[in-house]
């Protein structure tokens, strides 16, 4: 069976790893775990516990099902599981594990919702701009070419995106297809470069970062807890970051701990980038033993920061998006009033 397409949604991948967790923890064998939440499951998650039944009356570890659903389970997740399964704490793990997925979500949710308004409000600038083109300036236009006035570049600019998409409505929906495929073909080559510029905005730039600290010390505190080696942990939570500079700042920091030295110091290498609550959280971690209760304290505050800065965002965004609409939308209205003004005044002059 092909397992790579095979997906899950946050909350069914949340109810799964819940559900595993619950059960095991109350001593239920993993076999009849497995077997009675089959019995309610479907589609891709039916998929997964069939493959999971499979693999363990072969006598196989969970996390080997796991790793076949990478579309689902991540490296991280499958090397938590290998690692409790080892260590024989597989039912503390997944509790884990499912607070972790449901922090996730969380998470998401906040970034999520802070994206909707900029969203809808440039969705209705679009649905505006497209019904002032299409029903306000064919109207205005018949009026301009019976009086035979001169009209300014903006207006002539008007009339002739208005003819253009009532004359050529299939032209202009089939390039405009063609531009947001080429668009999209063009991020995913240049991803990486895209992204960065974006991320290089002040207010982005400080998100971003924040972010990537909160998935990164979490993800570090999953693992550590779980039993991982610190390098191996480190190797891992560099696949959860999003800039680049932060994963080179994981990658140097790794090497430091390979040489012998405490992963603060090459966290404080790059002070500056990375907060000093952090690097000091991390090195009251290591001197006390407990960096991994170190690392899910800095998640927890920079998962607090990263709302604050959220709707700093959002209080940023409202304001400037609306000024923008306006002026934009007022300009396309004057371009049509102005030369109606002109002509009452021409009107009154003689």
């Amino acid at each position: 069976m092909k397992t790579d397409n095979v997906t899950l949604s946050s909350s069914e991948k949340l109810g799964l790893i819940g559900s595993l967790a619950t059960m095991l923890t109350a001593g239920i064998p993993i076999l009849e775990v497995v077997n009675s939440l089959r019995e309610d499951a479907k589609g891709n998650q039916k998929k997964i516990l069939d493959t999971m039944i499979e693999d363990l009356m072969q006598g196989k570890h969970i996390n080997l099902t796991l790793s076949r659903f990478p579309g689902v389970f991540d490296k991280v997740t499958v090397n938590v599981i290998k690692a409790s399964e080892e260590a024989g704490t597989l039912d503390v793990a997944l509790i884990d594990l499912k607070q972790t997925i449901q922090k996730e979500i969380e998470f998401n949710d906040k970034v999520r919702s802070a994206l909707i308004y900029p969203v809808f409000i440039i969705m209705i600038f679009f649905a505006v701009l497209l019904m002032i083109l299409i029903v306000v300036v064919p109207k205005i236009s018949t009026v301009f070419s019976r009086l035979h006035v001169v009209l300014p570049l903006p207006t002539r600019i008007m009339i002739f995106l208005s003819n253009l998409i009532l004359d050529h409505t299939l032209l202009v929906v089939v390039s405009s297809i063609i531009v947001v495929v080429g668009v999209y073909f063009l991020y995913k080559q240049q991803k990486g470069i895209i992204m960065e510029l974006l991320f290089r905005l002040p207010v982005v730039s400080k998100l971003v970062q924040e972010i990537d600290i909160t998935r990164f010390s979490r993800s570090l505190y999953l693992l550590l807890s779980s039993g991982l080696p610190i390098t191996a942990a480190l190797e891992l939570t560099k696949d959860v970051v999003v800039r680049r500079k932060t994963a080179q700042i994981i990658s140097s920091s790794r090497e430091m701990v390979f040489a012998g030295k405490p992963l603060s110091e090459g966290f404080r290498a790059a002070k500056g980038y990375i907060p000093s609550i952090m690097i000091k959280l991390m090195e009251a971690g290591e001197k006390t033993g407990s960096l991994d209760r170190s690392m899910q304290d800095v998640s927890e505050y920079f998962d607090y920061e990263v709302t604050n800065t959220l709707k700093l965002l959002t209080a940023l965004l409202e304001p400037i998006l609306l000024v923008l609409v306006g002026v934009v939308v007022g300009g396309m209205m004057l371009s049509i009033i102005g030369p109606i003004y002109g002509m009452i005044g021409q009107v009154g002059a003689h």
